[in-house]
């Protein structure tokens, strides 16, 4: 039986600001929708893809416009972020669920404990230091809404590996998003077969976005029992496991299987942060590697 969800992601932004703005149901879908995730699907003949784990974090504040920046000064085409969504109704790319450990939010709201993101309007956080707590040379930076964030990227020529995070706590988020995806003109033929990938750690929320937009590449967080496999399958196009749990008997058995696009399952594996870490996972046999070092990662598997 399928868990809904699995336990197990320079300088001020306003410098930035310029830039920023420049399965069963699959068999319902026509081919073109088939086609559609052919090139994020597929296993990797030449390498795994090396994917920036909320940005290149390691060298700038997690999830903020300045770690997509750097992962794209480093070269790093992919990028992953968390997904979350305010008090009003607005997304936001934040890591945890509460706003703590990334931003002065004891500083400006000190009687608002325990600080959940769910609590606050996004104009609230709005006003929030999403940068200090990682080094005086980023004060100023903010946490980006989704449609920054995207923009951004967009801005970068990179791609985007996004994470929906807690959907749990937030009811319907997986339509809210793919509204503003498709506001933002990143449901597209060519955002959607080169450049998106949609995964979360809740089995229910990939689900909902495969049955929503069956053409978007998807993929689910964790490592299923190998028997349990299939019936993922059905629904997500990767199966995305921690490093810690990763043998290249089960990298095989989900290469084993198609997915809902009729292509071999793919698996990225989080976080791999050193050059022999990475070189481990490759002779795995992994497809991707999401790590906070991206050019460690790069030069150790390239």
């Amino acid at each position: 039986m399928l868990p809904g969800a699995a336990t197990a992601s320079a300088g001020p932004a306003e410098a930035r600001a310029a830039t920023a703005t420049a399965t069963a149901t699959a068999t319902a879908t026509s081919a073109a929708s088939t086609a559609a995730a052919a090139t994020a699907d597929a296993p990797r003949a030449g390498g795994p893809l090396v994917i920036a784990h909320r940005g290149a974090s390691a060298y700038a504040p997690e999830n903020t416009l300045a770690a997509v920046d750097r992962a794209g000064d480093l070269g790093i085409d992919w990028v992953e972020n968390d997904v979350q969504r305010t008090r009003d109704g607005a997304l936001v790319v934040i890591h945890d669920d509460t706003l703590r450990r990334t931003t002065d939010v004891e500083k400006v709201f000190p009687d608002r404990a325990p600080w959940k993101v769910k609590d606050f309007t996004a104009a609230e956080i709005a006003r929030l230091d999403a940068g200090s707590w990682f080094g005086a040379r980023w004060a100023g930076e903010r946490v980006p809404t989704l449609k920054q964030f995207l923009n951004t990227v967009d801005a970068n020529r990179q791609k985007l590996l996004l994470e929906i995070k807690g959907p749990e706590q937030y009811p319907g988020i997986e339509k809210d998003i793919l509204r503003v995806l498709r506001q933002e003109g990143w449901l597209d033929r060519a955002h959607v077969e080169e450049k998106l990938v949609i995964q979360s750690f809740s089995a229910d929320s990939v689900r909902t976005v495969h049955q929503r937009r069956p053409e978007i590449t998807t993929g689910f967080l964790g490592t299923p029992a190998a028997a349990e496999l299939p019936a993922y399958a059905a629904f997500t196009d990767q199966i995305n496991p921690s490093y810690t749990s990763l043998t290249a008997g089960y990298v095989a058995a989900v290469h084993r299987l198609k997915g809902p696009h009729g292509k071999p399952l793919t698996v990225s594996t989080w976080t791999v942060n050193d050059a022999a870490g990475a070189v481990r996972v490759r002779d795995l046999g992994v497809d991707g590697i999401i790590t906070n070092n991206p050019d460690v990662v790069r030069d150790a598997v390239g």
